[in-house]
């Protein structure tokens, strides 16, 4: 796996000996390995104040007038995004994806239409609007959310620093995430889909914010129960958190099929422990970029290319491996944090040194 110089220091899960499922990862194993798509973060640490944005671009181009393929899945419906409505309707995806907490959706959404107004002065003037997507975790424990910290330049520096290569763990929207009750935030992860006609790859990014301790699994070791007793914790564990997966891939496919695979991203969760409680939000936003589709209305009619049904398997296997990865990247990246009125979650590396357990 080729990093550079600047991340070579995060240790990631596969640095640790744990290897996730059978499929080939891509360069980077993460989801910029979908050629076009990057990745930029703007982290808010200072006190109470334990938050941030991570804005995802699907391409370099003009997003609003060569949209994506997309799809919408709710896993659990205990959420606050925006946007996803004309996703499952209309299957198209025509701004970047922005992350950040609860409450601040509504700033991440403005800054959003902002950016799309500059760059494509016919929207709301000679054409449509536009449909800012935006999704979120609640950071309240380390984070005092009705601070509202984000503002809209700060969604804007997260699009202006999107690249190929990124941080994870406690960065972004996920600087104060918690993950099985210890310190989450972002993780990302790809696979190589191998068919007939060529190599195609999955990749995932997740907001990680849910699950309890004692039902942490790593590669089938239940280390959270293990942690769990060494950790002696007096408190209940609640699972109210929230998890944001984001899919992205270049294989042709129609928002039915793409849509599939969202739903098999739940096999990944699963794997790490995740029951899907009830007040934990499960939601998946996945886009393909192998067809364009044109904002006009063409004299001819479209077409879209598309695998056939019986290479999907190949794809749900990968989403799930890639999901279960990028949630323990998530976990493994994330440092320790202390935030609102001195609240904090220990990371799991760190753990682990001080027990001396292994995964």
């Amino acid at each position: 796996m080729i990093r550079s110089e600047l991340l070579h220091n995060q240790k990631r899960i596969r640095d640790y000996g744990v290897e996730i499922g059978y499929i080939k990862t891509g360069k980077l194993n993460a989801i910029t390995d979908v050629t076009g798509v990057t990745v930029g973060h703007v982290t808010l640490s200072n006190g109470n104040m334990q938050t941030g944005v991570t804005a995802i671009l699907p391409h370099a181009g003009d997003l609003f007038h060569n949209k994506l393929i997309a799809s919408s899945h709710v896993i659990n419906g205990f959420g606050k995004t925006m946007g996803t409505i004309q996703l499952a309707e209309l299957g198209t995806l025509e701004t970047p994806i922005v992350l950040t907490n609860t409450l601040n959706v509504g700033t991440a959404a403005n800054a959003v239409i902002d950016y799309m107004l500059e760059k494509n002065p016919d929207i709301g003037s000679t054409t449509g609007t536009v449909n800012p997507v935006v999704g979120e975790c609640n950071d309240m424990f380390l984070n005092d959310v009705r601070g509202r910290f984000v503002q809209e330049q700060h969604v804007r520096q997260a699009l202006e620093n999107c690249a190929v290569e990124f941080e994870e763990g406690a960065v972004g929207a996920g600087r104060g995430m918690l993950c099985y009750s210890l310190k989450g935030g972002i993780g990302s992860a790809s696979r190589i889909v191998k068919l007939e006609h060529r190599d195609y790859t999955m990749g995932v990014l997740v907001l990680s914010n849910f699950g309890m301790l004692s039902d942490l699994t790593v590669s089938s070791n239940p280390i959270g129960k293990a942690l769990k007793e060494k950790m002696l914790h007096s408190h209940k564990e609640e699972d109210k958190g929230s998890v944001m997966i984001i899919v992205a891939t270049d294989l042709p496919l129609s928002e039915r099929q793409l849509n599939r695979i969202l739903k098999r991203s739940v096999t990944g969760l699963s794997r790490t422990g995740s029951i899907i409680t009830n007040g934990s939000g499960e939601i998946v936003l996945g886009f393909s970029t192998a067809n364009k589709i044109p904002h006009a209305k063409t004299q001819q009619y479209l077409t879209i290319d598309t695998i056939h049904e019986e290479d999907m398997d190949e794809a749900f296997r990968a989403v799930g491996e890639a999901t279960e990865e990028a949630v323990l990247n998530s976990l493994i990246t994330a440092e320790a944090v202390i935030g609102r009125n001195g609240n904090e979650r220990p990371a799991l590396k760190e753990l682990l040194e001080k027990f001396n357990l292994t995964l």
